[in-house]
């Protein structure tokens, strides 16, 4: 049976609440990975503690979203230099601590404003940002082969911060 269809929820802490945040813009082919992924998370069942949200483009419209919650999960289109379908795993103070803006999201400022001001009215989640290298942001609705095939593994790496964070 697919790692896809079996996420064993008997390995989370009911009383840790968290986000599983799809960023990206859908009509930019792979800019829009992360909401890709979310959308194919949601056929699989999460238990109540696990919230998949589907963040699009919304900046500091996902403060709601983070404020109050103690681990956050974020999926999203990563300009890391790498290779289409590079996967990287950082976590905010790597992007915020470090000059060197060559891994860098579209949509990085906007999730990093959201959790420095989350500290600020609430808590800061423990959070972990899986990033994709694009391979195109080019008009169109559908990640290119090349990412679609990275999908299977984008999620058993969601997975494994879900587990590890148990």
């Amino acid at each position: 049976m697919s790692t896809l269809s079996t996420f064993d929820i008997s390995t989370l802490d009911a009383q840790k609440k968290t986000v599983v945040l799809g960023l990206g813009n859908v009509l930019l082919t792979d800019e829009g990975i992360g909401v890709h992924v979310i959308n194919k998370m949601m056929e699989m069942g999460f238990p109540p503690e696990v919230e998949l949200v589907e963040g699009g483009v919304d900046g500091l419209r996902l403060m709601g979203v983070v404020m109050d919650i103690d681990r956050l999960v974020v999926i999203d289109a990563v300009k890391g230099g790498g290779s289409p379908g590079s996967i990287y795993r950082f976590g905010p103070e790597d992007l915020i601590n470090n000059t060197d803006t060559s891994k860098m999201s579209v949509h990085q400022i906007g999730i990093l404003e959201v959790i420095r001001l989350s500290g600020l009215v609430g808590k800061v989640p423990e959070t972990t940002i899986i990033g994709v290298e694009p391979k195109s942001v080019e008009m169109g609705m559908e990640l290119t082969p090349e990412i679609q095939s990275k999908v299977p593994r984008i999620i058993e790496l969601v997975l494994d911060e879900l587990k590890a964070s148990a």
